[in-house]
């Protein structure tokens, strides 16, 4: 069973910083990317950065320049390291896994994304 562990969140004054990790377990499949996403209330999930397994990074437009997402030294970690932050990055952060899962013999696949539970980030003004 695939099991996404997040940890690292709370609550930080504007302009603080906080650093975000993730424990994935379990996974058997290639993976294409690992990051964070994140949801305010009202709003909907949207992407805030991701890393390759070559170490290629995406990161959202109101991120770049503040965040940075790294690789653990340990198999399979993630981290998000947040600086300046800003009220408006109040949300719950979700760890993510993207693999590619093989489905049958003739070599076929799917994609598959795996999220953790979330942790709570709240930015006070």
């Amino acid at each position: 069973q695939v099991e996404l562990v997040e940890s690292g969140g709370g609550l930080v004054q504007a302009g603080g910083s906080l650093r975000l990790s993730c424990a994935a377990s379990g996974i058997r499949n290639r993976i294409n990317a690992m990051g964070w996403y994140r949801q305010a209330p009202g709003h909907l999930r949207e992407l805030v950065g991701t890393i390759t397994p070559t170490g290629s990074t995406n990161y959202a437009d109101s991120v770049k320049g503040r965040f940075t997402v790294s690789r653990g030294h340990a198999e399979n970690t993630v981290f998000l390291q947040m600086n300046s932050l800003k009220p408006e990055d109040t949300a719950v952060y979700y760890c993510y896994v993207g693999v590619t899962v093989v489905v049958s013999v003739e070599g076929a696949s799917r994609k598959r994304d795996y999220w953790g539970k979330g942790t709570l980030v709240t930015v006070s003004s």
